[in-house]
């Protein structure tokens, strides 16, 4: 992946494209996702780097996955994409790193996202408001506990739960090890 197809590159221009393609202002989109117009305006002019929660909200606004604002739209072109090729990107403020596995194609309604979650940090993922998904989540390795509304689950490597966005998700590595894991996202409007 070239420097200017990585994520940190391609979430400003990719934002401010999205925001265009569906005709809404700077305000409107501000509105929409409870992030001041400031913000989305440095995002899409590359002068702030957006936390995943942040990102989250925005893509949410517009009806999109945290993966379609991190990487090309797809087009139908292939069936694999190589590790190497797989769009990676850093929350600034957790250290999380989210990894889009899937290969480009159409729009499919299913994605799968691998992630690492450092050691003691935690991530909160506000309930959706237009592009749901249940997702099911599979920990590779470390320690994760995974609240999703009221309920808890503590997963061990191998454990799988399934959640929704429609309900709040927090992540959080409890472990001094990094947590792997893996979200099978499929979507739904």
């Amino acid at each position: 992946m070239t420097t200017h197809t990585s994520p940190e590159h391609l979430i400003p221009r990719r934002v401010r494209e999205e925001r265009n393609r569906r005709g809404l202002t700077l305000d409107q989109l501000a509105g929409m996702a409870d992030v001041s117009r400031a913000m989305i305006s440095k995002i899409e002019r590359g002068q702030s780097t957006p936390t995943a929660v942040l990102l989250s909200k925005i893509a949410d606004a517009m009806g999109l996955s945290l993966s379609a604002l991190m990487s090309e739209p797809r087009t139908p072109t292939t069936a694999v994409r190589r590790m190497q090729e797989q769009p990676h990107w850093v929350d600034p403020e957790t250290g999380y790193i989210r990894r889009l596995v899937s290969p480009p194609g159409d729009d499919s309604a299913t994605e799968v996202v691998a992630v690492e979650l450092p050691a003691h940090k935690t991530v909160t993922f506000a309930a959706t408001e237009s592009l749901h998904s249940d997702d099911q989540v599979l920990l590779l390795a470390g320690r994760l506990n995974l609240r999703c509304a009221e309920v808890l689950y503590e997963l061990q490597p191998g454990d799988c739960a399934r959640v929704s966005t429609t309900q709040e998700q927090t992540f959080e590595n409890p472990a001094d090890a990094t947590a792997r894991y893996l979200v099978i996202k499929s979507h739904y409007r």
